[in-house]
């Protein structure tokens, strides 16, 4: 872990996880402080910050210390700023958007590096995000089960989940639902031992969500291993658990991490703002 001279670091988990104080994200950031969030987020994978204020001109702003902002394929963007998603669950609304473990379009020849999320309104109680760390869950498999994964490739695609396709989909998800753009299906190949671009960790790079297959095998052959790896990423002992407050920040690394918005929260409403971070090709 590194060292940190402007900024508190307080780990929210033994995992991964922490929350980041004494920094107000709506004005600018001195060079050092830039410098320790970036070490802060290569050390706890999801990084937060609670009682911010941003608009989301100084989201898109605050994404560019991370990277160029992504547009996402499947929603249209907030009028003025295409890199903003609002991912609104209403009250009267059943279904929410991210409910199941996964990378941020993993399905992508270029996945998004990192995302950030900020909460506008949460529900009182309800509607935490989990987190679960990549990097622990390679390093905790046998040396056996890592040498065969070393040279599995991945084929993710976006539609895995969604029948009748992952627009389709997602225009059942209420206010949410008005702001689908896109119909295209999204499929690549990926190694399911990730080489992290930045710190050289390795990482176990594969979900129910979005991993249909392993390159020269069927779905049906594939399946079970799919499913073993996919219990092991999320098992407990890898996880966090963030508790949303309106005016909290997070950001992630999807390189090396999973998350899965928890939908136990009906009849409440849920409004966050998100921007995705351009990545590069996973090795």
């Amino acid at each position: 872990m590194g060292t940190y001279g402007s900024i508190d670091v307080k780990p929210l988990a033994g995992s991964m996880g922490a929350e980041i104080g004494g920094v107000d994200l709506s004005k600018p950031l001195a060079n050092e402080q830039v410098a320790d969030i970036h070490q802060a987020f290569h050390d706890h994978l999801m990084i937060y910050f609670r009682n911010q204020t941003l608009s989301p001109k100084a989201q898109v702003g605050l994404s560019q210390h991370f990277g160029k902002p992504a547009i996402y394929p499947f929603l249209k963007g907030l009028d003025g700023f295409p890199e903003v998603n609002a991912l609104i669950k209403t009250e009267d609304d059943t279904k929410a958007f991210g409910g199941t473990w996964h990378s941020d379009t993993s399905y992508k020849e270029r996945p998004d590096l990192g995302t950030l999320l900020y909460a506008v309104e949460v529900p009182p109680a309800g509607g935490d995000t989990l987190f679960t760390n990549a990097y622990q869950a390679y390093e905790t498999l046998s040396a056996g089960m890592q040498e065969m994964l070393s040279d599995l490739i991945g084929v993710f695609n976006s539609d895995k989940l969604y029948a009748g396709g992952r627009a389709a989909q997602v225009t059942k998800l209420g206010e949410m639902g008005k702001a689908v753009i896109a119909t295209e299906v999204f499929e690549a190949e990926h190694p399911i031992v990730r080489t992290h671009s930045e710190t050289g960790r390795k990482a176990l790079y594969i979900s129910r969500a979005h991993t249909l297959r392993f390159k020269d095998m069927t779905v049906e052959e594939s399946t079970p291993l799919i499913n073993y790896l996919s219990d092991h990423i999320v098992r407990p002992e890898h996880q966090c658990r963030l508790r949303w407050e309106p005016g909290t920040l997070a950001v992630w690394d999807n390189r090396c991490t999973q998350h899965h918005a928890l939908n136990d929260y009906q009849g409440q409403r849920r409004h966050m703002h998100r921007v995705t971070i351009e990545g590069d090709r996973p090795v």
